[in-house]
């Protein structure tokens, strides 16, 4: 069961996305956005809510590419993750964080340029760990991969200075 207290997270990104608020810090909530990574690699929140998220990024092979010509799979790997952490920084109250503790992908097809998306929602939320699931798709909407993480939420001195 998702909690329904004001989150400050989810309302910052909100306004964020709704053109409200311009420019990244902790102004109004106490974790970063745009994340560093997510802003070095182009990934852009499109979409968010209680627990969950959307991301996308232009993506081409020539820049995101493995051996084999298609985008690397650890590039998919870091948008799903992407995804999650926003899906869950959503719940975050003041004095808490969170981290990983798995991730898991399974790769369905390759992709070489495009515009990919990756949707993140909770499988099972419990008072400390949540399970996600996403689904990281192509333009057209087929899926490129799925990939599952389970989170785990820190309270006080745990959570302390993440």
């Amino acid at each position: 069961m998702l909690d329904t207290r004001h989150h400050p997270v989810l309302d910052f990104l909100r306004d964020r996305l709704a053109g409200r608020r311009q420019h990244p810090g902790r102004d109004a909530a106490h974790m970063r956005y745009p994340t560093a990574i997510s802003e070095l690699l182009g990934f852009e929140i499109v979409d968010v809510g209680p627990g969950t998220a959307s991301v996308a990024v232009e993506v081409r092979a020539a820049r995101h590419g493995n051996q084999q010509g298609t985008v690397h799979g650890g590039f998919l790997v870091e948008l799903a993750d992407a995804a999650i952490g926003t899906a869950h920084s959503t719940l975050m109250l003041p004095g808490e964080s969170f981290t990983s503790i798995d991730i898991r992908a399974t790769f369905l097809r390759p992709v070489w340029d495009d515009t990919l998306t990756a949707h993140a929602r909770p499988v099972h939320s419990g008072r400390t760990i949540t399970h996600y699931s996403c689904e990281v798709v192509r333009r057209d909407g087929k899926a490129v991969a799925t990939v599952t993480s389970t989170v785990m939420t820190l309270r006080g001195q745990r959570a302390a200075g993440r």
